[in-house]
């Protein structure tokens, strides 16, 4: 399995030299490839889809016009989730300030409002009541299945730090949840299934 995913990232590096050359057709074949899981990654990470949706094209478009960013030294697709991560820790800091200067002038904003199912509900908020990075690597490594060197990558940390960060995401979501892993954490038991 280790081939295929080699021969898709020559495959993929291939498409960011073509973009460096202004081939719109590669690009438009990388988003294909990508956009689900950069848009993934960012729902997970951010409470509203339409901001996460917007940050997923902000993250394209970065690989549109600065794909000499892309070292080689990742995979394509943890080159975008690394740019995604940056444009999501700078649009969080931006709320915070936004959201500072309104409740300063206008009060608090209201909330928004909640997923459909009830285990969707608790998963949210128990995510969203982890720190950012913290949330960012549980979300990477257990949701969109990203390895711990991978995320470390993607999120400019040391892997030490990206598996503690896991480890310790996992259980206060594990302890939120009542001790029992949701439907929606693919490897959140640890068996990689």
């Amino acid at each position: 399995m280790r081939a295929a995913g080699s021969s898709m990232n020559d495959d993929d590096s291939a498409l960011v030299d073509e973009i460096r050359d202004g081939s719109e057709r590669a690009f438009n074949v990388l988003i294909d490839r990508h956009q689900q899981a950069v848009r993934g990654f960012l729902r997970r990470l951010l409470a509203d889809a339409s901001d996460a949706d917007d940050l997923a094209q902000e993250t394209f478009m970065v690989a549109w016009t600065r794909p000499g960013s892309y070292r080689g030294d990742a995979s394509v697709r943890s080159w975008l989730c690394g740019i995604a991560w940056r444009k999501a820790r700078d649009a969080q800091r931006a709320w915070f300030r936004r959201r500072a200067r309104e409740a300063r002038w206008a009060g608090d904003v209201e909330q928004t409002a909640s997923p459909p199912s009830p285990e969707s509900l608790v998963v949210t908020r128990a995510l969203a009541a982890l720190p950012i990075e913290q949330r960012a690597a549980v979300v990477l490594c257990l949701m969109q299945e990203f390895s711990h060197a991978e995320a470390a990558g993607i999120l400019g940390a040391p892997l030490g730090t990206v598996k503690s960060h896991v480890a310790r995401g996992k259980a206060r979501l594990l302890a939120a949840l009542g001790g029992r892993p949701p439907s929606r954490l693919r490897r959140f038991d640890g068996t990689g299934a």
